[in-house]
């Protein structure tokens, strides 16, 4: 071969490696997330509802024109926070249907960061896919993203013209606090476990139930805000957490995971693995699921049998302590009023 034409061969082989490279390193279903502009092209056709996942009162200041509310914030309208388990699908299937949600309507969620609503847009996420739903996009970025690329906010509220939903429950995206036990009691092999919490909360340091640690067998603590992409604040100078996810930096944090086992996400109260469970979706992990009882069941069970690692106890004491402390405050500065006036 001569030297010319074995230069442009081994220029062609080197750019399809390197777009081959490139497709590699993307996500295995990127239509999870969708992007401003997909928004505003698809919003006003029927069979996509745009769903904003925040609280009410901020919807009504302002929000992605043609989206809807669901009345609450998606963590409180779509989990009841009492019995946290889902035991009948019908509610959903009410709900949704009620609000102009049908088995083939694109729904897309979003929250933002500034309300701290981003886990709202993955709880229902996560919601919807456990119930069956097969078109559930989040817009990456949330509400910043839209404002970032120039597009306009509404005050007008929208509804929806009802439609059918029939729930096909996927069980296998919810794990229940008796799978979770046989993995802390070492009987259930080939699961991975993820702590989605802070580190203090994942060392036993930062207490927020009876107990604190971890639930024995936990495989890795990815702390869901390290996951977003970061910026930096120009006031401090420190990397901030944005609101956008990018296959760059997220899948650092599961590499040393295999994603043909069952992955399970938990957190406090199975909010914040709701993101951990649309990572692994996005990465392709065979069987991801979410603990929904989480640490909000596992800490605060005393006589269950629920072993925990790193074992804190929180020191009762120390709060009625602090309890008084603030008691004396308020009258101090009531006095304190009370002598100005």
């Amino acid at each position: 071969m001569k030297r010319g034409l074995l230069s442009v061969f081994v220029s062609v082989v080197f750019l399809f490696a390197s777009i081959g490279a490139g497709y590699a390193a993307q996500w295995a279903n990127p239509d999870l997330l969708v992007a401003p502009d997909v928004v505003e092209k698809n919003i006003s056709k029927p069979d996509w509802v745009v769903i904003d996942c925040r609280k009410l009162e901020d919807y009504a200041k302002g929000h992605i024109p043609g989206s809807i509310s669901i009345g609450k914030n998606c963590k409180k309208a779509l989990r009841d926070g009492t019995s946290r388990a889902f035991d009948d699908a019908s509610k959903y299937e009410k709900l949704l249907s009620k609000i102009g949600i049908g088995n083939t309507t694109h729904v897309v969620v979003y929250g933002d960061l500034k309300t701290k609503s981003l886990d709202d847009a993955t709880v229902a996420f996560w919601v919807l896919e456990y119930i069956g739903h097969d078109k559930v996009h989040v817009l990456n970025g949330g509400l910043e993203a839209w404002t970032a690329a120039g597009k306009k906010l509404d005050t007008a509220p929208t509804m929806k013209q009802p439609a059918a939903f029939k729930a096909k429950v996927v069980k296998g995206r919810y794990a229940s606090t008796d799978e979770v036990l046989k993995i802390a009691k070492g009987q259930a092999k080939g699961v991975q476990l993820i702590d989605a919490r802070t580190k203090g909360e994942h060392e036993g340091d930062d207490i927020r139930a009876l107990r604190g640690g971890r639930i024995p067998h936990t495989d890795i603590n990815i702390p869901h805000t390290d996951t977003y992409d970061k910026k930096k604040d120009p006031a401090t100078g420190k990397d901030v957490p944005t609101s956008f996810l990018s296959h760059e930096t997220v899948a650092k944090f599961y590499e040393k995971l295999d994603k043909s086992k069952r992955t399970i996400g938990y957190c406090q109260t199975g909010t914040r693995s709701t993101l951990t469970y649309l990572e692994l979706r996005l990465l392709g992990f065979k069987e991801p699921a979410n603990y929904d009882d989480s640490w909000t069941v596992w800490g605060n069970a005393v006589n269950k049998g629920y072993p925990v690692e790193d074992e804190q106890w929180i020191d009762l004491s120390r709060i009625k302590s602090l309890e008084d402390d603030v008691k004396k405050l308020k009258e101090k500065l009531e006095k304190t009023e009370g002598e100005k006036k």
